[in-house]
């Protein structure tokens, strides 16, 4: 599997702020949950290489 494999798969994305400082990315598909907790420098990173994959995509 890569980045460029799609798959036929439903999933929910949420973000938000956790009570203890962290940034979630919270993913649920067929049942499962997947908590990702990051600091917010490591938040900022994710979101500056969302933004960069945006604009590449943007150009194709």
């Amino acid at each position: 599997m890569s980045i460029n494999t799609e798959r036929d798969i439903e999933a929910n994305l949420q973000i938000g702020p956790t009570d203890q400082g962290f940034v979630r990315l919270f993913i649920e598909a067929d049942g499962i949950e997947i908590p990702m907790d990051f600091t917010p420098e490591e938040a900022e990173e994710i979101a500056e290489e969302i933004r960069a994959a945006a604009a590449a995509a943007t150009l194709k």
